[in-house]
């Protein structure tokens, strides 16, 4: 089994809409997922967003794959700061559940990490929602820490 990550190509665009759906359809139900899926979620067509993040030069989406297979995928962004500086934002980054925990999410935050750094971010941020457990301590292990804690609280329940 051969995991590897490279730039996403115009051609992979059906299969990372498709995971990207997933994606949202993971989260959605999450604790946090539902103000998350109104406010920040991609929103569909899917494959107008790939490709507008393939064709942009301030953007770098790339295709997590084992054995040729896309199997996830991860996008990030520069985001130029008041004073100045440059912050490197993940966006998405998601593997099939089938293939997490061989490697290819790693390689693929390693990828995005890469990039950010040749663009010359001071510093990357990405989002966990609250019970995605997995996901915090996925971007702790590549070196992340909480900067910010979102509060919420839902009036429509009262």
């Amino acid at each position: 089994m051969q995991e590897a990550v490279r730039p996403a190509r115009a051609d992979d665009v059906p299969r990372l809409a498709e995971l990207v759906a997933a994606a949202v359809a993971e989260l959605a139900p999450m604790k946090g997922g539902a103000v998350w899926r109104a406010r920040e979620a991609p929103t569909e067509p899917f494959d107008r967003r790939l490709d507008d993040a393939i064709d942009d030069p301030d953007a770098h989406i790339v295709a997590g794959t084992i054995d040729d297979v896309v199997i996830g995928y991860g996008l990030a962004r520069v985001e130029e700061l008041r004073d100045g500086t440059r912050l490197g934002v993940v966006d998405d980054l998601f593997v099939e559940e089938g293939a997490r925990a061989v490697g290819v999410g790693e390689a693929i935050m390693g990828a995005l990490v890469t990039w950010c750094r040749d663009r010359g971010c001071r510093g990357i941020d990405a989002m966990a929602l609250p019970g995605h457990r997995a996901a915090k301590n996925f971007f702790e292990e590549s070196g992340f820490i909480a900067r910010k804690i979102v509060m919420h609280r839902p009036l429509d329940e009262e």
